[in-house]
């Protein structure tokens, strides 16, 4: 049941109708919601690029609701009404780019009109040049970590285990900086493996694990994963005290009608299992576009949460990113 990015792709190809067409059943805000969307939020996944400059050969094989620019007057207008800081999250791009790349988040980061607060660039871990790469972009005090995709065809099952990447993800560690592990369902044994290996390393887990949402519905869609599997990988990952998980993602996987019900007992899941602490949000704008606008993410994440304590919801939206970026306690818009 291993999944590609290319076949996680195909396999939101149908989400893709329901966010172009509105596919989410409405979600109709109480009054506590609406009080809500007043509320700061970090969000602590937001891709941007422009594809006139950038190059990305995971977009070749995806719906062409990705193949578009999106930049930050794109997101301004997606999360209008809001109030957001962002952590950048890295794009997969072409390694030749990944010092342009850096550069260009680092200097929106310097930028005090920008959203953006933070940065997770791209990275190779296992590369001979990884160490003076990341001390170079690292020295600007805006990056805050690392992420490699491990679920593209590059990085088969057991890539994060080999010795060189281990020594990467530990110089992570000693330089108090992240690793966001984006990998396959299937893999995360592979993770547990890895935080075991790196235990002063900080691990920020993206997605809920990549689950599919469909492997918790009932209906003849088949998922791409176990659902039972992903639990217990999932409970054995919240164990380790050096790992986070990122509500994020799922929404991508969601077929036309959901609702929050829908997406429920992945974000339940995980939110109980790693405790209140150990969590934060995040948009994955415009991936989250495969199944709905970013607003009916927030949306549909608010009315999930809506009955836990109001500590716990503040440490979700943006107490807890301000611990895990190293982002400053008195942020503001």
């Amino acid at each position: 049941m291993t999944q590609s990015r290319r076949e996680f792709l195909r396999h939101s190809v149908l989400a893709t109708g329901a966010a172009v067409m509105g596919g989410a059943v409405t979600l109709s805000p109480t009054a506590g919601q609406a009080a809500e969307a007043q509320l700061l939020r970090i969000d602590t996944h937001q891709h941007l690029w422009d594809l006139s400059k950038q190059k990305m050969a995971w977009l070749t094989g995806a719906p062409a609701i990705l193949k578009h620019n999106y930049r930050s007057e794109e997101y301004a207008a997606a999360t209008a009404g809001r109030l957001m800081r962002t952590v950048y999250m890295e794009i997969d791009i072409e390694e030749p780019q990944l010092d342009a790349e850096a550069e260009l988040v680092i200097g929106l980061c310097q930028n005090p009109k920008h959203p953006m607060v933070a940065a997770v660039i791209g990275g190779r871990p296992a590369s001979k040049d990884f160490e003076s790469y990341i001390k170079k972009h690292a020295a600007s005090g805006h990056v805050k970590g690392v992420r490699q995709v491990l679920h593209g065809d590059p990085t088969p099952k057991g890539y994060c285990l080999q010795p060189e990447f281990v020594k990467g993800i530990q110089l992570l560690g000693k330089m108090d900086l992240n690793f966001d592990l984006c990998m396959r369902p299937d893999d995360l044994p592979d993770a547990l493996q890895l935080t075991e290996k790196c235990p002063d390393t900080r691990f920020v887990l993206d997605h809920c694990g990549n689950a599919d949402v469909t492997a918790f519905a009932a209906g003849e869609v088949k998922p791409v994963h176990d659902p039972v599997a992903w639990k217990r990988d999932i409970e054995a990952l919240a164990k380790r005290p050096n790992v986070f998980c990122k509500i994020s993602g799922i929404i991508a996987t969601a077929k036309p009608g959901w609702t929050a019900a829908t997406l429920a007992p992945v974000v339940n899941h995980c939110l109980d299992s790693f405790g209140p602490d150990r969590v934060v949000f995040g948009g994955d704008w415009p991936v989250c576009l495969l199944g709905a606008p970013l607003s009916d993410w927030i949306s549909a994440l608010t009315k999930i949460i809506e009955t836990r304590p109001a500590a716990d919801r503040e440490k979700l939206w943006s107490g807890n990113a301000k611990l895990v970026y190293r982002l400053p306690e008195n942020l503001k818009l």
